[in-house]
């Protein structure tokens, strides 16, 4: 892998309950942001907030997107107004729309929905539990093949793959998966990369990690689990934690 930045990606889900909340926990992060240059910070605001913030930073990114493109859907955010509200990326496969019911031919529609905007993706993955036959790789794998389906190897280098283990999502910090393990499956995901694009595409993938990240644990993970970069949830939300994250990542 060549030398390059480490992505953090802030991810605030249905927080925080007011633009000028929004505004405050931005400050924060923006500045440690900018004092850090070998990162790249990703932030994932609700999509109320991606207008006013798209002011004073970026990349910004959505945390889903439609597969329609315009029309009666009600509630539902095209990728072409989420580009023009000021997204760069858009979250897509996340856990907990998958446990909503999201499959990955709806995960798949959205890329190619994303894609056609020139939004880049944040493609979430990772199984609900692990079994000692192994059952879980050729889960995840599914996911990947299924969801990536008429992808080619230009439309690759649009894409960021997190892999967040359903079970680790949401526990606290000194419970994350270990390294190795982390390892393992970046290893893993990688060759199912490399096994479906050219070498040089699958290679410049990044790979981030999501699942109960920490200031305690985030160098550890990108350090030892040999990832490119970490989605955070909660504690992207507390300014001086995630700054942290972000300072231990570089």
């Amino acid at each position: 892998m060549s030398r390059r930045k480490k992505i953090v990606v802030a991810n605030w889900k249905m927080n925080p309950e007011s633009l000028t909340e929004a505004l405050k926990i931005f400050t924060g992060i923006k500045k440690a942001a900018r004092r850090t240059n070998q990162v790249q910070t990703i932030i994932c605001p609700p999509n109320l907030y991606l207008t006013e913030l798209k002011k004073y930073y970026h990349p910004l990114g959505a945390q889903d997107v439609s597969v329609e493109i315009k029309g009666a859907h009600t509630g539902e955010i095209s990728a072409e107004m989420l580009k023009k509200s000021g997204a760069d990326y858009v979250i897509v496969g996340h856990s907990e729309r998958r446990t909503m019911g999201e499959t990955n031919e709806v995960v798949n529609k959205k890329i190619q929905a994303a894609l056609s905007e020139k939004l880049k993706i944040i493609l979430c993955v990772g199984e609900s539990e692990r079994d000692e036959n192994g059952e879980y790789l050729n889960f995840v794998k599914i996911q990947l093949r299924h969801s990536l389906k008429h992808i080619n190897h230009r439309q690759i280098k649009n894409i960021l793959i997190a892999y967040e283990p359903i079970f680790e999502v949401g526990r606290k910090g000194f419970q994350a998966m270990e390294p190795h393990d982390i390892h393992q499956m970046m290893i893993f995901i990688r060759k199912h990369l490399i096994e479906h694009f050219n070498d040089r595409a699958a290679a410049r993938v990044p790979i981030l990690y999501g699942g109960s990240g920490s200031s305690a644990n985030a160098a550890k993970i990108v350090k030892e689990g040999a990832v490119d970069g970490l989605l955070i949830g909660r504690q992207s939300l507390d300014p001086e934690k995630f700054s942290k994250i972000i300072k231990s990542v570089s």
